[in-house]
């Protein structure tokens, strides 16, 4: 059986720093260019994978693609420009989704 993968996407001065906590990173300029390599590394056994939410601002349909998949997870994290509040969202609604209430 393979290993599974972590991988961040988004702008360089937001994933660099994963690099040295051993992930694989992935720069990106814009949204299409996310979107393509959310894509590619949803098919190249990521099990995680980080994307910053400034990105993810404008991928919602691409995100949704893999929302009830077990692999891979798709993380929101906030971006240099600061949270935007979006991944904190998922999580409440992914608990609200499991639990049947909002308990956050």
């Amino acid at each position: 059986m393979s290993e599974y993968k972590i991988a961040a996407i988004g702008d360089r001065d937001s994933v660099l720093g994963f690099r040295a906590l051993g992930l694989d990173v992935f720069p990106v300029e814009n949204a299409e260019e996310a979107k393509d390599s959310l894509r590619r590394l949803a098919k190249e056994n990521y099990a995680i994978i980080y994307l910053t939410e400034g990105f993810a601002r404008d991928m919602a349909p691409e995100i949704a693609r893999y929302e009830d998949e077990v692999t891979p997870a798709v993380i929101l994290i906030p971006g240099r420009e600061g949270s935007l509040g979006i991944g904190m969202a998922n999580v409440k609604n992914a608990v609200e989704r499991a639990v049947g209430a909002d308990i956050l």
